[in-house]
Order: structure tokens, then C-alpha cells, then sequence
């Protein structure tokens, strides 16, 4: 287990703020193939991951699942859309091997937000990060062959074949596990 607090110095978060931070959140761990998030689920909380490794995916309504992303440590999860405006959350958020996470409470988050504009500068950061990896990955999947998006996939993440399930990459790649085997034995 990683200190929470050191996880927080290496996301740059001052040492008071991680204290405030601290004193809202918990250490909680998530087991393999567990949800953080499911569809349907109000969130009340987001969290930073310390370690393992998540993914956000959607299940439509004949069973197939698509994988929108990977979480790895030091990323913030959530289903922040969901969250902010309350609403039920349209993906889940799945723990992919045994994972750790501080999980914050987003009310007491909020209430610390408006005491210190540390936070807004932290939001905007985790923002500007989803919004670039949103924009990088619809990129992709719209200008791409899925040869050229498992390159950039094996690039990225370089040992995640080894960590999970072909049918999971053929997911996050938009294709089907078939297609995933021809495009690897190339």
C-alpha cells in the first residue's frame, strides 16, 4: 500500500490541503472485477487511484460492453458528469486487478472547494486531463484504422495485454476479440 499522503505530494497537492483532503476522504480497496461505479448509481464520491488499474465501459442493451477508458494510479476516477449534476451514471467504473483508491466524500469536497481556491486549480488540472484524453481517444476512433489505434494502444500501455482480458482491448479498440487476434498476429 502507498501512502495517501505521498501520492498526494506527487500530484503536487500542498501539505495542508493534503491534510484537508485527507480529513474528508478514505483508503478503500476495490477487488478485481468489483464496480467503483455502476450504471444507474447516483455518485456521492470520486476518488484518486493509488494503485491497480480500472476501466470506465458501457453496457448496451444486448450485453456488449465498450470500454471508454483506462484509469491507472494517480488518476482521478469518477463519474463526474453524474456527479456534479446528481443524475444516475450511463457507465460503470470496474476494478481490473485488486486496486486502492482515496475515495473522497464530493459534499465535504465541495464545501473545501469554496474555502481554498487551491481546489478549483486542482479541478481544472483533472479537468484539462480528462478533456485532453476525451479528445486524443475520439480522435482516434474517428480517424483511425483499428491497426493504427492497437499500435498507439501497445504504445501507451505497454503491458496491459499482459494485466487483462483481449476481450476488454478488442472493447477499448472498438472491434471484435476476432478482429484483435488477425490485427496481433501481424
Amino acid at each position: 500500500m502507498d501512502n495517501p499522503k505521498d501520492l498526494l505530494k506527487r500530484l503536487d497537492i500542498p501539505e495542508k490541503q493534503a491534510d484537508d483532503l485527507l480529513s474528508i476522504s478514505r483508503v478503500r480497496q476495490i477487488p478485481n472485477r468489483e464496480s467503483y461505479i455502476s450504471e444507474g448509481q447516483i455518485p456521492k464520491t470520486f476518488a484518486i487511484a493509488i494503485q491497480g488499474l480500472f476501466r470506465y465501459y458501457y453496457i448496451d442493451d444486448k450485453g456488449n460492453e465498450f470500454t471508454k477508458g483506462f484509469i491507472l494510479p494517480e488518476t482521478v476516477l469518477s463519474a463526474y458528469s453524474a456527479m456534479l449534476h446528481q443524475t444516475p451514471s450511463f457507465f460503470y467504473i470496474q476494478a481490473l486487478e485488486d486496486s486502492e483508491i482515496l475515495e473522497v466524500d464530493y459534499k465535504k469536497w465541495l464545501e473545501l472547494q469554496q474555502q481554498d481556491s487551491f481546489w478549483d486549480k486542482f479541478l481544472i488540472r483533472a479537468l484539462e486531463k480528462g478533456y485532453f484524453t476525451k479528445e486524443k481517444r475520439e480522435r482516434e476512433l474517428l480517424l483511425l484504422d483499428a491497426e493504427a489505434r492497437y499500435k498507439i494502444f501497445i504504445t501507451e500501455f505497454p503491458d496491459m495485454e499482459k494485466r487483462i482480458k483481449l476481450q476488454i482491448v478488442a472493447s477499448y479498440l472498438g472491434i471484435q476479440p476476432e478482429s484483435l487476434s488477425r490485427i496481433r498476429k501481424k
